[in-house]
């Protein structure tokens, strides 16, 4: 099975390219599979590519779920 996981955009660094962050880590990922991203949006990521947007409140709750589950580990290094 694979996860996606929502992260907020951070920095814009090009035409295709992000950084986003996500429990405190900061990663460059591709948008070239999705149009108008901007600053603050929320993406769906999955090996380092943005395959979605989401809605603020989703991603909030999606997010708060997994840190429930025990899904996101207290160590950041743990993304990496």
């Amino acid at each position: 099975m694979c996860l996606a996981i929502p992260a907020r955009v951070t920095e814009i660094l090009d035409s295709d390219r992000v950084k986003v962050e996500l429990g405190g880590i900061q990663k460059t990922i591709s948008t070239a599979l999705v149009e108008d991203v901007r600053l603050g949006d929320y993406l769906i990521v999955h090996v380092g590519f943005a395959i979605g947007k989401l809605d603020p409140d989703e991603a909030e709750r999606t997010l708060a779920l997994l840190a429930e589950m025990g899904a996101m580990p207290d160590n950041p290094a743990a993304y990496r």
